[in-house]
């Protein structure tokens, strides 16, 4: 058993052979100039400020032969799986399944959909394509959770507020024991991020605790 002793609100304790690490959307078409997320007015260099916590919290999930699932918000072609009330919501320059510098917008198998270069995929990883900001939601998830028997999850991606609470608090009502790894996530509102830090370990961890990729490699040295 890890512990993270200095985890909020108190310390954490998860079996790395039953833990997998959720990295969640982190996708060209967010974290990329030129990108959906770019498109929307945001600075995408926000979010790029998550790849070295990330790419961290990877490598201590690979060298400890963890359970490692990517997801990528996307879309079928047809837009068959995308309900208009999502894609017909405000006034962006470009709409999901439009055409951009990426290729079409959240659409499956375009460029801009792919997993940022800095965080390869390696083999035994598990890719997940979601419709919805949750990863449960009109996916085989929790069907793999449940075969491989993980019982606690660490959580990094984008955004904060968005798909990686979405997915925090899902996993929580299917009782999971969750960590959000908080140099691992980002938003492209700071605010937003400190804000969904303090409601997920509010009361207790009433949706699940926080701490740093540092303090998740301490437990793993500990």
């Amino acid at each position: 058993m890890a512990v993270v002793a200095d985890a909020l609100p108190f310390a954490f304790a998860f079996p790395p052979a039953h833990t997998a690490v959720m990295m969640i959307d982190m996708q060209r078409d967010f974290l990329e100039p030129g990108g959906f997320g770019e498109t929307l007015g945001n600075d995408v260099g926000l979010l790029r400020s998550a790849l070295p916590g990330a790419r961290r919290l990877l490598d201590l999930a690979h060298a400890q032969g963890m359970t490692v699932i990517h997801t990528r918000e996307c879309h079928r072609p047809d837009l068959s799986d995308c309900p208009p009330a999502k894609r017909e919501r405000g006034e962006p320059r470009l709409r999901i399944g439009d055409a951009g510098p990426m290729g079409r917008v959240l659409i499956a198998g375009e460029p801009g959909v792919e997993i940022v270069a800095e965080l390869p995929i390696l083999p035994g990883d598990i890719v997940i394509d979601k419709p919805g900001k949750g990863a449960f939601y009109a996916t085989t998830l929790g069907d793999i959770l449940q075969e491989r028997g993980i019982t606690h999850l660490l959580f990094g991606g984008v955004t904060t507020e968005v798909c990686v609470q979405t997915t925090m608090r899902e996993a929580n009502d299917r009782g999971f024991q969750c960590l959000v790894v908080e140099d691992a996530t980002e938003s492209y509102f700071p605010a937003f991020k400190e804000a969904t830090l303090d409601m997920m370990r509010a009361q207790g961890a009433i949706v699940g605790w926080t701490a740093t990729s540092a303090q998740i490699e301490e437990a793993f040295r500990a």
